[in-house]
């Protein structure tokens, strides 16, 4: 079983980090971008109002790419990328194609992307339990369940978040193969 793993340029920097990062790529995982500084592009309230400039959001990437280089990952060998907070505006989407990135973004309906939240967080938080049982209420509720979907799931979250969704992926995955789900990265996906 194959994943897709999106990360930052601190990520790829941080030597804590090198061993798992050569241990994904030597079991044959598709490693991207998730931009060096994991810079908020666009307001969160107002979309179309970005607050970075094109140089910078361009830095940011190139950046983000030249760490990857350390582990031998070419921008030719990895066109996918996943902006951070996963959120941007169609300035970032041509901006990404004018690297030769395509810019690509989880598939809605589910609550795995709020596996990042923590108690403190109020009505924003959702547990490990909910954001599971948010991934089968979306198979059982869409026609075609969970074909084609783009499941995100955080590497790493808040030390305040001491219920680690990551810790029920095991579970999660018997559970999908059972249904006779198969897994590919998405550059195998998208190609």
């Amino acid at each position: 079983m194959q994943a897709s793993f999106f990360l930052t340029g601190r990520f790829y920097a941080n030597p804590l980090f090198r061993s798992l990062i050569v241990d994904i790529r030597k079991s044959g995982h598709y490693l991207g971008a998730h931009s060096d500084k994991h810079l908020l592009y666009a307001d969160w309230t107002k979309r179309d109002s970005l607050l970075v400039t094109e140089d910078e959001f361009k830095t940011d990437i190139q950046e983000n790419y030249k760490k990857m280089l350390g582990f031998g990952i070419h921008s030719k060998d990895a066109p996918y990328y996943i902006p951070p907070y996963e959120w941007y505006n169609r300035k970032i989407v041509r901006w990404s194609s004018d690297l030769g990135l395509q810019l690509v973004n989880f598939s809605p309906g589910t609550r795995s992307t709020a596996d990042y939240t923590y108690p403190e967080m109020g009505k924003s938080y959702r547990s490990s339990d909910e954001i599971y049982d948010s991934i089968f209420q979306y198979e059982m509720s869409d026609p075609h369940g969970l074909n084609g979907f783009i499941l995100l799931v955080h590497i790493g979250t808040d030390p305040r978040r001491t219920d680690k969704f990551y810790n029920k992926l095991d579970e999660l995955l018997i559970a999908l193969k059972a249904k006779q789900y198969t897994f590919v990265p998405l550059n195998k996906l998208l190609d």
